[in-house]
């Protein structure tokens, strides 16, 4: 599993290199060595694993050639020439295309346009053959010389539906595909020496070896019919080379995208400063304009076979001779040496999580166990930026990074949160790791807990701006001058209130296993945290802070808690407090200050408190602001019967047969009141003999 295999490695069918050879041999293996599938104690440690439905294709053998198209993520399995059929599957496709072509010679290099419309095929090396994929168009091939004289063609690369380019040893030749009129239409060429080239599909940038020695790099980016030619770049090789011959292979150099920035990865066996062994991976940064920097070196501490991959703004390093594989993340801090920054595995190495590979074959047979992968194989090829094909086994994975392992290998709870919030599914994991600190055994001391808590609220943070910036812009009507202005995306990073209310503190707080004093220590912690921030607190975690000091009758300290405005005013914080009169009667008091601060309207705060069934709290809070002569009785008794307490209504029906009494000399209700209902169900309940009488004076 090295890199551009130059053949078949001795344990794959012959046909397995054209893989290679499908994307103008990126990203090979094929050097000696296989791998075995690691099990025992280090598969429970493994943070990478093959996807779980992979693609399966014919094996390479010597009448079926495998080839494989970066763009488009798709492998052809092209049998005698095409004569008996290519099969094309890819991992977002489910249903693979199949046709016949014309044997016309063995086939270098087939690839289709993006949208899968036209269908390339390099069979020699002056030329590339067409074939469109429309319906009600005729199936007839059309061919387009490369324009250069005595040039070879070394590949092709699709920038668009209808837009290719062809890259021979001499430049590049930029044409527009016309189906229609089956012809081609030359757009640009540039005339360059090239020894070899590599794409990047997500950046439309091709990039070229250029030089005798092939460290100079030339990339060209493709928009929409343009070309343009960014700045060229030289790769320090280890040493001064000894001969002037081609001393930068393709199979050491990557392109990828990482943190929405293009980087080209150069794999550099031994490292220019001689006190340190062992390989590194040099980044440079290519930028859409100005020059190209180094930016990062990646320490691998050892030496022999690598192969390179990008997944989820991971670079992940594969070391064929240990079998094992390590992660690297430039966003995490390493140490600068004031123009790049070293950085060393995040995570100790780990084998690829085993793989099992399903016996094919009728019903009958598949009941066999299924065969263990060999992970590590020198038939594995590596393409950018998630992909692992086994020729010679006709798979084809996505590598994937599994989060949960990495919560116990990296125990720097500040630089797990930084590594995970920059994963794309990261918010469960996230969650859970912040149950696991309030818990035991694991539980954190409340420094750990408030740096957790900081860095998720200045993501929190981030995103409420950006938001908060766009609705501006929209309001404002400038959204209309900035076409391009797009609402911020929420990613899994973003964790709000409403989540670690959900999934962390009321869970945490029902637990009861923590001793109350850390509890609340937290509660405050996290609110703290957001005031730092300036976010908003929600009024459910003040509800949940006092109740959990009422669940602990630690009303002194609820009481400075709302005397010192630690808890922000709010109208549900005050009609919990309404709530809370009868086990803490100054709370009444508390509350209606409360109120009074917020200037709510009074008739509200009685609809918040009827509707949590309060009515009690509701009447004594009508009368404490001497309202109560004027309420609505009905409204009362619905409530008081909604709750379905016998005793509540009892008492509720008597307050207003009280104030029938006092204000009209009777205690009955007035057909306007609506109230024959609830007369009939006290009748029922507690017999009509206790039905207040009229008193006279």
């Amino acid at each position: 599993m090295g890199r551009d295999p130059p053949g078949p490695a001795e344990d794959e069918a012959p046909g397995a290199a054209a893989v290679a050879a499908g994307a103008a041999g990126r990203e090979g293996g094929g050097e000696e060595g296989e791998g075995r599938a690691r099990g025992g104690a280090e598969a429970g440690g493994c943070y990478l694993a093959l996807c779980a439905r992979p693609v399966h294709f014919e094996k390479a053998n010597p009448v079926n050639c495998v080839f494989f198209d970066e763009a488009n993520k798709q492998v052809f399995a092209v049998r005698s020439g095409g004569a008996t059929g290519v099969v094309v599957k890819g991992l977002e496709d489910r249903n693979p295309i199949s046709f016949r072509m014309e044997d016309k010679g063995e086939v270098k290099c087939i690839k289709f346009s993006l949208g899968n419309k036209i269908l390339a095929v390099q069979r020699t090396l002056k030329s590339v053959d067409f074939l469109n994929f429309i319906p009600d168009s005729p199936q007839l091939e059309y061919t387009q010389e490369c324009k250069t004289k005595n040039a070879n063609i070394l590949g092709f690369c699709w920038t668009s539906s209808t837009e290719i380019v062809f890259i021979t040893d001499q430049g590049i030749e930029f044409y527009q595909v016309l189906p229609e009129k089956r012809s081609l239409k030359l757009l640009k060429n540039q005339s360059i020496n090239v020894n070899w080239y590599m794409y990047c599909p997500e950046s439309s940038v091709i990039l070229l070896s250029t030089t005798v020695l092939g460290n100079v790099l030339q990339p060209f980016y493709f928009r929409s019919g343009t070309m343009a030619k960014l700045s060229k770049f030289e790769i320090e090789l280890p040493a001064a080379p000894k001969s002037s011959k081609l001393s930068l292979s393709e199979r050491d150099i990557a392109m990828a995208t990482i943190y929405g920035q293009l980087y080209v990865l150069y794999l550099r066996h031994h490292s220019r400063t001689s006190n340190s062994t062992g390989a590194e991976v040099v980044l440079y940064h290519l930028p859409r304009e100005g020059s190209c920097k180094k930016t990062h070196i990646l320490k691998l501490n050892r030496t022999g076979k690598f192969a390179l991959n990008v997944v989820d703004n991971l670079v992940v390093v594969h070391h064929q001779d240990t079998e094992t594989s390590v992660i690297f993340d430039i966003k995490l801090k390493g140490e600068f040496d004031g123009s790049t920054t070293i950085h060393q595995f995040v995570l100790p190495p780990r084998s690829i999580q085993p793989y099992q590979i399903p016996v094919a074959g009728p019903a009958s047979v598949t009941s066999q166990a299924p065969v263990p992968c060999k992970l590590y194989s020198s038939s594995w090829i590596v393409f950018q930026p998630d992909i692992i094909i086994s020729a010679s086994e006709g798979y084809l994975w996505s590598l994937q990074v599994k989060l949960e392992p990495v919560v116990n290998l990296l125990l720097d709870k500040g630089k797990l949160m930084d590594f995970l919030l920059q994963r794309k599914e990261c918010k469960m994991v996230i969650l859970s790791v912040c149950s696991q600190m309030l818990s035991e055994p694991e539980r954190g001391s409340l420094s750990v807990i408030a740096t957790v808590f900081d860095k998720l609220n200045h993501e929190y943070k981030k995103y409420l701006e950006a938001e908060q910036s766009y609705t501006m812009v929209v309001e404002t009507g400038l959204s209309r001058s900035n076409p391009l202005l797009k609402r911020p995306v929420r990613t899994q990073a973003v964790i709000d209130q409403s989540d670690m209310y959900t999934h962390v503190l009321s869970v945490f707080t029902e637990k009861k296993e923590a001793p109350h004093k850390f509890t609340i220590a937290v509660l405050m912690e996290y609110i703290r945290s957001l005031n730092q921030f300036q976010i908003a607190v929600q009024h459910y975690l003040y509800e949940l802070v006092i109740k959990t000091l009422v669940q602990h009758n630690l009303f002194y300290m609820l009481h400075q808690f709302l005397q010192y405005h630690v808890l922000s005013d709010s109208k549900p914080l005050a009609c919990l407090l309404l709530s809370l009169e009868s086990i803490y009667p100054p709370a009444h008091q508390l509350s209606l200050d409360m109120l009074k601060r917020l200037s709510t309207a009074n008739d509200e705060i009685v609809e918040v408190l009827l509707s949590k069934h309060q009515v009690l709290a509701a009447l004594r809070f009508i009368r404490g602001i001497g309202g109560h002569d004027s309420i609505s009785a009905r409204k009362f008794l619905d409530a008081a019967k909604q709750a379905e307490d016998e005793m509540l209504f009892y008492t509720i029906f008597r307050f207003f047969e009280q104030r029938n009494q006092r204000l009209r000399g009777n205690p009955s209700f007035t057909p306007g009141e609506h109230c024959e209902e609830h007369v009939t169900f006290f009748k029922q309940v507690f017999g009509e003999h206790a039905l207040m009488k009229p008193t006279t004076f």
